[in-house]
């Protein structure tokens, strides 16, 4: 019976391995859709309601995928990549709620506020930066993200923030339907369960989107012609 973070983490290790060993000797999910010319990065609900622990749904997992996420928007805004936030719109009362939280109900946490959805200042958006209100997983879906990149030229897509078994997967697996390369930059991912966030990449690393870590991406930006990055 498991009884640890640890245990956890072992028997999913054995679960993926012996996973990997079949697309291995079947040789499928194994290619990568890559880097393209023309990227922009995605931070996918990288506000206080998830990064403050304060909150129900927040987790000081985050914490390193934040500062992480900032080096790569540093090296975005040097190249003068397109950058776009989501977040969930805020409801003082009633109305359609795009999730329920313990917050609500519970005294050990702060109620879900104003702040629950401004973005965490460690990733403060610029004037220059889109911020988009979503009420769906998906950064894509009923928003105008795809417009807006298509307007931008945009191919690529490098997706950061949270959840990595939510949000992060659906937005990617929405790019990927856009015909966008879906770019998850492993650095700047996070769960609350560190068990569902490796079992996540590996999965949709295998399906629908590149997994890659910073350093890799910030190589790619600095050889986009870019002599700031």
């Amino acid at each position: 019976m498991m009884n640890s973070d640890e245990d956890a983490r072992r028997l999913l290790s054995e679960a993926l391995q012996t996973v990997e060993e079949y697309y291995d000797q079947r040789g499928v999910f194994q290619d990568r859709f890559g880097f393209g010319s023309k990227p922009a990065i995605v931070v996918v609900d990288f506000a206080y309601g998830w990064t403050d622990d304060a909150y129900a749904g927040g987790s000081a997992r985050l914490d390193g995928p934040v500062e992480e996420t900032r080096r790569l928007l540093d090296a975005g805004r040097r190249g003068k990549l397109p950058v776009i936030y989501t977040t969930s719109p805020y409801r003082n009362q009633g109305g359609d709620r795009p999730f329920k939280s313990a917050a609500d109900v519970s005294p050990d946490f702060r109620s879900w506020d104003e702040r629950a959805c401004q973005i965490d200042e460690r990733v403060t958006p610029q004037p220059e930066d889109l911020v988009l209100e979503k009420e769906n997983a998906s950064a894509f879906f009923g928003t105008h993200l795809a417009p807006y990149l298509i307007q931008h030229q945009v191919d690529t897509l490098l997706i950061t923030g949270c959840s990595t078994s939510a949000c992060i997967r659906a937005t990617a697996t929405d790019a990927k339907s856009y015909r966008f390369r879906p770019i998850i930059v492993r650095d700047c991912v996070g769960d609350r369960s560190a068990v569902c966030h490796e079992f996540t990449l590996h999965d949709i690393q295998a399906r629908f989107a590149d997994v890659v870590s910073l350093n890799e991406t910030l190589t790619y930006l600095s050889g986009l012609g870019h002599p700031d990055v």
